[in-house]
């Protein structure tokens, strides 16, 4: 099977075209060959799919085995495979777990997605809210300690909470117990943020089914929005995660903007395993 490992800003990811749905299990699939040391190392597995309503289809498998609703770096990386490849134009509607998300191709490895508004109905998230409309700058017990936190869906759950010192925060230690609350019932990924001035925050994600990320779309798409929420930030906003910046536009009863860049690193081939496939395998003698 031919991949391509792909990254945004480090985020990175073996991405395949699977417009014919091929018959293997992914989860599989995923748990084995995105592995660091042992594997291809990837953060998931990025399916293109084909679609009866949107351009195409875009799946994410986590390094878990676990399926994302969606991904802002991994929905980068698509479009530029996309372009590249001929498969289609710069302009694509992506029809995600999500639902539809537009991604334009700028050119020099640059995309920008329409990310969708952001929602914050506990219920859509989802999280367990005790009957609050939203949940902004409220405290949650986490491992003997309380933390302020802004829930918030880009499609997926996030929960942001500022910091002052990003790099000092034990985010091994606290981000499996965020994204395992059970205030959560669908697990979350963990944000935290230490803000540097109005324009301009740091961000270091903890991703539900794959653990500390250099970089996520969707996470840094929560935190402009929820820096504008909590009055801490304007848009557009810079947001530095360690795979480097992207920058996140936003208005109340608007769409979030991301803009940041989608690399190419190589392409390769795996071996399937027996194991990996639905079909029965057949063992040439």
């Amino acid at each position: 099977m031919r991949f391509e490992k792909m990254h945004g800003l480090g985020n990175d990811f073996l991405v395949v075209d699977d417009r014919e749905q091929q018959p293997i299990d992914w989860p599989a699939l995923a748990r084995r060959v995105c592995v660091r040391h042992t594997g291809v190392g990837a953060d998931g597995i990025l399916l293109i799919q084909g679609s009866d309503v949107a351009d195409l289809r875009m799946r994410l498998i986590n390094a878990d085995g676990s399926e994302a609703e969606m991904c802002g770096n991994g929905i980068r990386c698509v479009a530029e495979y996309v372009a590249v490849h001929g498969i289609s134009g710069d302009r694509v509607v992506w029809e995600t777990g999500a639902g539809p998300v537009v991604t334009e191709r700028l050119g020099d490895d640059l995309v920008t997605v329409d990310m969708g508004p952001p929602r914050f109905d506990p219920a859509e998230i989802p999280f367990v809210a005790d009957g609050l409309d939203e949940v902004i700058d409220r405290p949650l017990q986490v491992g003997g300690q309380t933390l302020r936190i802004t829930a918030v869906s880009m499609g997926n759950p996030h929960c942001v909470v500022v910091v002052d010192d990003v790099d000092a925060f034990p985010l091994a230690e606290i981000g499996p117990l965020v994204e395992h609350h059970p205030r959560f019932p669908q697990r979350t990924n963990f944000e935290i943020v230490q803000v540097l001035s109005r324009t301009r925050v740091r961000q270091r994600t903890f991703e539900r089914g794959v653990g500390e990320t250099n970089a996520c779309g969707t996470g840094a798409s929560a935190v402009g929005v929820a820096m504008q929420r909590l009055g801490l930030c304007d848009s557009p906003l810079t947001v530095e995660l360690r795979g480097g910046p992207l920058h996140i536009a936003w208005a109340a009863g608007t769409t979030v903007r991301m803009t940041g860049p989608a690399l190419r690193v190589y392409t390769g081939h795996l071996m399937l395993l027996p194991s990996e496939t639905l079909a029965p395998v057949r063992v040439a003698r």
